[in-house]
């Protein structure tokens, strides 16, 4: 049986320890306005850019001929301006928003074992009467839960901009369509567990949160790759697509959570100290 109390007990104590770490909070919730707010904001003002010269969207029927035939499915019927806005919110932003989960994860769970080494707190924890799976438990939901909440709250908050922001050019309600309902249910949350996973395993080995977050933000790459290949035209986000690297997250996310669960020693952390 799981000791729910004393997981529940490190967890509120992870989450003070993190809102009162302005090097840590910070960054949580800058990040987060800059993608969910100014940008979909500024993508209003995409339709502008299209007769000044040197920019992405100046040749803008050449871009659209070079993406993925389903992308262009998907946006047929549309005048010029209503392509480049849904082009930028609903795919080109996709990636980005993944970002907030993997950051947010990636940064309390840095904190986590790392952070109680510098703050010389870590043999107090190491003392709790709670059995090492536990312990791993709780340091995996310290981190899980609040960036659940961010992309979950996230998604809401971007819905909402993007729809105001694009309002005189879409003439309604346009997001979000499926995919990214898909994207923020099934996805997200796997994203946050791979990075939360990756970066616990690290930052049990590692002296201090910067070098933890350093070696654990490695994980950031997947989600840089795909942002690249779809503002390149390789692939684009469809909703079969979204669901299956969904899967492959999850995967991913098992086959870390069995390998800490089975490695996890606190006798290991204590000598440490």
């Amino acid at each position: 049986m799981v000791n729910w109390r004393a997981v529940k007990a490190i967890i509120r104590k992870d989450l003070k320890v993190v809102l009162q770490n302005k090097g840590v909070s910070v960054p949580m919730m800058v990040v987060p306005l800059i993608i969910l707010v100014a940008l979909p904001a500024l993508a209003a003002f995409a339709p502008n850019l299209q007769s000044v010269p040197g920019t992405p969207f100046a040749g803008l029927d050449n871009f659209i001929e070079g993406m993925p035939g389903g992308l262009r499915a998907e946006l047929a019927g549309l005048n010029e301006a209503q392509t480049m806005i849904v082009l930028i919110l609903v795919y080109i932003l996709a990636p980005m928003f993944l970002i907030l989960p993997l950051m947010v994860a990636s940064v309390i769970a840095a904190d986590s074992f790392a952070g109680e080494k510098e703050r010389k707190t870590l043999e107090a924890l190491l003392y709790t009467p709670t059995t090492d799976q536990e312990l791993f438990l709780a340091k995996l939901l310290s981190a899980w839960l609040p960036a659940l909440g961010v992309a979950w709250c996230g998604f809401v908050l971007y819905s909402v901009v993007a729809n105001v922001a694009a309002w005189s050019t879409m003439g309604g309600v346009f997001f979000p369509n499926l995919m990214w309902v898909v994207l923020a249910v099934w996805v997200a949350p796997a994203v946050a567990g791979l990075g939360l996973g990756v970066t616990v395993l690290v930052s049990v080995r590692a002296q201090g949160f910067q070098e933890a977050y350093q070696l654990g933000a490695v994980v950031v790459l997947p989600i840089l790759l795909l942002l690249i290949g779809q503002a390149t035209g390789v692939m684009y986000f469809s909703t079969w697509l979204v669901a299956l690297l969904g899967l492959v997250f999850w995967v991913l996310d098992l086959l870390i959570l069995w390998y800490g669960g089975r490695t996890f020693r606190r006798q290991r952390l204590a000598t440490q100290i």
